[in-house]
């Protein structure tokens, strides 16, 4: 396929369905999530040809994952693993505007990916081929495997999109800023929030952040700001995004769909600036409800949020 290629873990996602711990909340909602399957998801609403690699569980959580990515329009390559259970997160709210995720990741389906898992066909055919700084953090065999994947799909013509995205649970801030930099010297895109890119070429502001990591190769440097936007350096012209004012339920998965939104339209040929609105738009879209990626915009989503559309849809 040609269009994006994501790969990545995703994982089974139970979340509270009131305030309160596990401990004494019973209710709970069933759902998934994952960066690189939730930047899928976005690019796919917004009408993008998208493919997932990835590897799960023979159990009901997997199957749920690859059901719903394949009913999102999302091309699925996915290993079933008889040996490791989809991997979990706990989502619960000990209290009002508080959550608090608890993963159970560690061994599980998603970090034994292996290269084997990853079909070569379809990275040599990827117009951009991206993942995140988790699947180096996942496991040795994990990041063996993504590091291999994006370097071939680099040398079969794709551009390789990078979002560090660093889980400090994950491994160390030193461990961490290696792995950035082995992979932010091939690069083309690469997406991060002031925090995570200084691990990789100190600390600064973002205007010097994206210029150190252009200055590693990088073409296209994102500089996620969250409630203050996003700084764009590409090709040497720069670009900053203001933040779209949204009332925020929810800030899980706004970043993947910044992702999303900016590579949905890099794909459509759209330029630095349209890349950055609908980056921007679709991540406050995802503000305003919870879940991983269910609030994940369509184009039909954009367009009435930015126009600040009718509350009453009839």
């Amino acid at each position: 396929m040609s269009g994006l290629v994501t790969l990545g873990e995703s994982l089974a996602l139970v979340s509270g369905s009131r305030i309160g711990g596990f401990d004494a909340v019973a209710d709970a909602d069933v759902s998934f999530g994952g960066a690189e399957s939730n930047v899928a998801i976005c690019a796919a609403r917004l009408g993008a040809e998208v493919g997932w690699i990835g590897r799960v569980g023979d159990d009901a959580f997997g199957r749920r994952i690859t059901r719903a990515l394949r009913g999102e329009g999302v091309q699925v390559y996915a290993t079933v693993d008889a040996e490791r259970p989809t991997a979990l997160m706990l989502k619960d709210r000990p209290s009002g505007g508080r959550a608090r995720i608890v993963y159970y990741r560690a061994d599980n389906a998603g970090s034994r990916v292996h290269i084997d898992d990853v079909p070569d066909k379809i990275v040599a055919r990827a117009t951009i081929f991206h993942f995140t700084g988790i699947s180096l953090a996942l496991s040795a065999r994990s990041a063996e495997t993504v590091l291999a994947a994006a370097r071939s799909a680099k040398a079969a013509g794709a551009l390789v999109s990078f979002d560090l995205n660093h889980r400090s649970k994950l491994w160390s801030d030193e461990a961490a800023g290696t792995a950035f930099r082995e992979v932010l010297a091939f690069a083309d895109i690469v997406f991060a929030g002031g925090d995570e890119a200084a691990l990789a070429v100190g600390s600064a502001v973002p205007e010097e952040l994206a210029e150190r990591i252009a200055a590693l190769g990088a073409r296209e440097v994102i500089i996620k700001l969250g409630e203050r936007g996003a700084y764009a350096l590409v090709d040497g012209a720069v670009h900053e995004q203001e933040a779209f004012p949204v009332e925020v339920i929810d800030t899980v998965g706004a970043g993947d769909a910044f992702v999303g939104g900016y590579l949905a339209e890099r794909l459509a040929g759209a330029d630095l600036p349209a890349r950055m609105a609908t980056g921007a738009a679709a991540g406050a879209c995802v503000c305003r409800g919870g879940g991983d990626w269910e609030m994940m915009p369509t184009r039909r989503d954009i367009a009435e949020f930015v126009s600040g559309g009718d509350p009453v849809i009839r």
